[in-house]
């Protein structure tokens, strides 16, 4: 009963527009201060100290990382190192979209970012190139959604903090760590770059159907020139994912590091900003990243009171009731997240659901870092369908194509990422092989 008051509640305030994150705080307001007797210092006292993990800190440092880069000019120096090397194939520009938006996000770690740094240069080649505006606006749309996959993801650090602290048993009675940031990475690379390798052949087979113009082969010294011009941008990527896998640093010291470091190339070595331009870069970032702290601090409000409720718990006992598998409780995760991709943004589903679905993963034998990434994956195709998917709108504002035109356009390249996140859902070990290879999982 009370799990159907809480959501009903919730489902209500989002109804009258009010913002995910204020429809949170006030669901939990109204249902502690009227149907219990939990004391308003507990409620403060876990208001504070559910944002004070260490973790938090590495969100609004790759926001300002990805700010920097996307001012920077990196976006249009990896364009041109991934036009050279496949620009010279089926839909040449299509594909080097897809593997720009791959290096981009594996930088900044963010979908929209990408969508508009890479999204905003290359769309208006592939036009002048002779290809269709749809074909053009849906890679850019589905490859700049890798961004919440491949680390350094926003996406999986949210994950990482919701579900920071649970104690759940699992099947064999033993209890099961929650997966950290550090994991979350690693495990994170190889789905990534699966779902590139699929989103780059959706590209190609279509542009080889259609007969999609094709670039001249680029000779290996226009590519090298290339590479070195864009080297620096690249080095990020190895800064991050290195320093964690080595243990030099931890993923919020990456984080920081990541700032400190994009900084330095897009004002001293790019030069592509100016020092009056900082001020402008940190405020957009600042903003971003309280956006989100709000988000975070209200989630962790709702997680208190599912907690307090022991709604996971319930419903890890009904569906044990019924005779729910782990195929059934995967299949039935999937189809609530896509739902919930209707009318949320992925941040605030990630800080919702996985506090009340990951005990229910835990205790039917589902391993935490599989999970995260299934998560991801969902969010990733949220991005792109209708009627909230965030890269639609933003790729709306760059092709000046309306939200219906757009699904239309992306259809292909999301039929691909669902059959990516069926392939997720049940092959474990595209998740787990990684992170098991470099000792991090046992």
């Amino acid at each position: 009963m009370s799990a159907l008051i809480i959501f009903g509640l919730l489902l209500a305030l989002m109804l009258t527009g009010m913002p995910i994150s204020i429809s949170l705080g006030l669901t939990v307001l109204t249902f502690l201060f009227t149907m219990t007797e939990v004391p308003v210092t507990s409620v403060a006292l876990k208001l504070f100290t559910g944002i004070e993990k260490f973790e938090i800190m590495a969100i609004p440092f790759f926001i300002l990382a990805g700010n920097f880069l996307m001012h920077g000019g990196v976006a249009r120096r990896m364009i041109r190192f991934a036009t050279t090397l496949v620009g010279h194939w089926y839909g040449g520009l299509g594909l080097a979209g897809v593997v720009s938006c791959a290096l981009f996000a594996a930088i900044t770690g963010s979908s929209v970012a990408t969508v508009v740094a890479v999204g905003s240069i290359i769309l208006p080649a592939m036009l002048k190139q002779g290809y269709p505006q749809r074909f053009g606006a849906g890679v850019i749309t589905t490859s700049g959604a890798l961004g919440i996959l491949f680390p350094p993801s926003i996406n999986l650090v949210m994950y990482s903090i919701a579900t920071a602290g649970m104690s759940v048993t699992g099947p064999d009675g033993n209890t099961v760590s929650t997966a950290s940031v550090g994991q979350l990475f690693m495990a994170g690379v190889l789905p990534g770059l699966c779902l590139s390798a699929l989103l780059g052949l959706t590209t190609w087979y279509r542009a080889k159907k259609f007969d999609y113009p094709r670039l001249t082969r680029a000779s290996w010294s226009e590519r090298w020139q290339a590479f070195r011009e864009c080297v620096w941008g690249l080095l990020l990527i190895a800064l991050v994912i290195g320093g964690i896998y080595t243990g030099i640093f931890t993923p919020t010291e990456a984080a920081a590091m990541a700032a400190v470091y994009a900084f330095v190339i897009a004002v001293f070595v790019y030069k592509d900003m100016g020092l009056k331009d900082v001020p402008k870069v940190l405020i957009n970032a600042a903003s971003m990243s309280a956006m989100l702290l709000y988000i975070i601090t209200n989630a962790v409000l709702f997680s208190f009171l599912m907690a307090s409720e022991q709604i996971p718990q319930t419903m890890a006992a009904w569906m044990a009731s019924q005779g729910f598998g782990i195929v059934a409780f995967l299949l039935l995760t999937n189809i609530l997240l896509l739902a919930a991709g209707n009318f949320m943004d992925p941040s605030a589903i990630v800080l919702i659901m996985a506090p009340i679905l990951y005990p229910v993963a835990v205790k039917l034998g589902v391993n935490p870092i599989h999970f995260g990434i299934l998560i991801a994956v969902n969010m990733e195709v949220g991005m792109c369908h209708p009627p909230v998917g965030l890269n639609l709108y933003v790729a709306s504002g760059i092709t000046k194509m309306g939200i219906t035109e757009l699904t239309v356009a992306v259809w292909p390249w999301l039929l691909t990422m669902l059959g990516f996140l069926v392939a997720v859902t049940f092959i474990p070990e595209i998740s787990l092989w990684l992170p098991r290879m470099l000792g991090m999982l046992h």
